[in-house]
């Protein structure tokens, strides 16, 4: 079995191929999310905690968390659950598709882990190493997180620039920034005011409008009152008159 292992902190992984039987079985009728104990998978990994994130079968059939079986499962699935990419499908379309259930056993042909404790010692290729983020954040509130930056500091600043390489020789080198999703300038601020300046006139011009509509109704109820009660009073006098006659 192959193990894919994943550092998050330095940003390498390497893959690791065990094949001694009495090693892989601790991993065994473990399921997706577990943590593994390092020293049970070789004496290099001593000290270290792994978290088993997925894995593939020898058909190359994927692991789905919570198939709570060691066999191969065909499913239902809809476009963009995992397993199933959706190429094609309609909105409310699905497809019955395999997948290797959550629980390892000795049909799966690589784990992906990642390290969650690093131990003492160094794994060459895994944590001896730093690979550079190509792409840095892209929302505001996270370039604060990770430069640790207060509510006053301009974010704008500590954008992380990607550079390029010339397009022609003699030409300078460029560079390429994301733009900054969700950040608060004068601006925003500006046209949030408008929008609830908006709404408040509005709602004033409903509320002006609505009370105006019932005086209407009101004086259009009373001379229709008016008048019934007119012809009523014609009709009596009517009555009364050819009543004496």
């Amino acid at each position: 079995m192959k193990l894919n292992i994943a550092n998050p902190a330095t940003g390498c992984q390497k893959m690791f191929d065990i094949e001694d039987e009495k090693k892989l079985r601790t991993l065994y009728d473990r399921r997706l999310a577990a943590e593994v104990d390092g020293v049970d998978l070789g004496d290099e990994f001593k000290g270290y905690v792994f978290k088993i994130l997925g894995g593939q079968d020898k058909q190359g059939f994927p692991m789905k968390q919570g198939v709570l079986t060691a066999d191969r499962v065909r499913l239902m699935m809809a476009k963009g659950d995992q397993g199933c990419r959706g190429y094609g499908m309609r909105k409310g379309e699905r497809y019955r598709k395999s997948c290797r259930g959550c629980i390892i056993s000795h049909q799966i042909a690589v784990l992906h882990m990642i390290i969650v404790k690093k131990g003492d010692d160094e794994i060459a290729g895994l944590t001896d190493n730093q690979i550079p983020r190509r792409l840095g954040p892209k929302r505001a509130s996270k370039i604060r997180k990770l430069f640790a930056l207060a509510k006053e500091d301009d974010v704008r600043k500590y954008v992380i620039r990607r550079e390029l390489a010339p397009k022609a020789e003699g030409k300078k080198p460029g560079s390429k920034a994301p733009k900054i999703q969700r950040l608060v300038t004068p601006i925003a601020l500006q046209r949030k005011r408008h929008r609830l300046a908006v709404k408040k006139t509005r709602q004033t011009k409903a509320k002006t409008e609505a009370a105006e509509y019932q005086k209407l109704l009101a004086l259009r109820q009373k001379e229709s009152r008016e008048k019934r009660q007119e012809k009523i009073s014609q009709r009596r006098s009517q009555r009364s008159s050819r009543a004496e006659d």
